[in-house]
């Protein structure tokens, strides 16, 4: 896999640590680190954005009171200069050991655990109309995936490839089935959120957060659960 399965967590973590306190990570965080995780950026690159941009909001304030950083995405600059710094250093990598390290935490009977709860959550869901057509046969599909795996172990980034399609056919059915309000209020809420980080985010990061928020309060509301393998439960 890309990343390590602990991508989400480390990024909270450093960012709380940094912080100096347990603020829970909103949606539009969550949808932040999704994207970054999308577009490949390293967990070190944003590691080292967030102490970066942490390091230089320290600086400034120890000269004068500075408002509180309530949001990931006060990172999102230092975290692309990261990105553009490690491509640059193009430093040399034990690949054998990379690949090592992003599997762990994805063995079979873990896999296989997350799959059926997955089925379970989304069988459970109480959907209906089209939403509970599409739901049905992705969670007979997630439970056959489930038996697959306890017989052989998977290809990781085959089966992550399916799990998108089959959250993209969820999402897809949740768009159709939500009322138009709904959606213009969900796209709203996101606006307001993002409003006051938009001069840190490009144009193309915007657009990415908007949607990944959306799909995530969208899930959330129907009582669904992320498929991806980065939102298993590794503890």
């Amino acid at each position: 896999m890309q990343n390590y399965f602990n991508y989400f967590t480390e990024i909270e973590e450093r960012f709380q640590r940094r912080r100096g306190s347990l603020l829970l990570l909103s949606t539009l965080d969550w949808a932040l680190i999704e994207t970054w995780r999308e577009a490949g950026v390293p967990l070190e690159a944003v590691l080292r954005g967030i102490d970066s941009a942490f390091d230089k909001y320290d600086a400034r304030k120890g000269r004068s009171r500075v408002r509180r950083v309530n949001g990931l995405a006060y990172c999102a600059q230092e975290v692309m200069a990261a990105v553009e710094d490690m491509k640059e250093a193009s430093v040399a990598s034990d690949a054998g050991a990379r690949r090592e390290q992003a599997n762990a935490g994805f063995e079979p009977e873990r896999i296989a655990v997350h799959l059926e709860v997955c089925a379970k959550k989304t069988e459970g869901a109480g959907l209906n109309g089209l939403i509970a057509q599409v739901a049905s046969p992705v969670a007979e599909s997630l439970r056959a995936l489930s038996a697959e795996i306890r017989q052989s172990a998977p290809n990781l980034e085959e089966l992550e490839r399916r799990l998108t399609v089959m959250e993209e056919k969820l999402l897809s059915a949740l768009m159709a089935g939500t009322p138009e309000d709904d959606l213009v209020a969900l796209r709203e809420e996101s606006a307001r959120q993002l409003a006051p980080y938009r001069s840190r985010l490009q144009a193309a990061q915007i657009r990415q957060v908007e949607q990944q928020f959306l799909h995530k309060r969208l899930l959330e509301r129907y009582g669904l659960p992320r498929l991806s393998l980065f939102y298993m439960d590794h503890g």
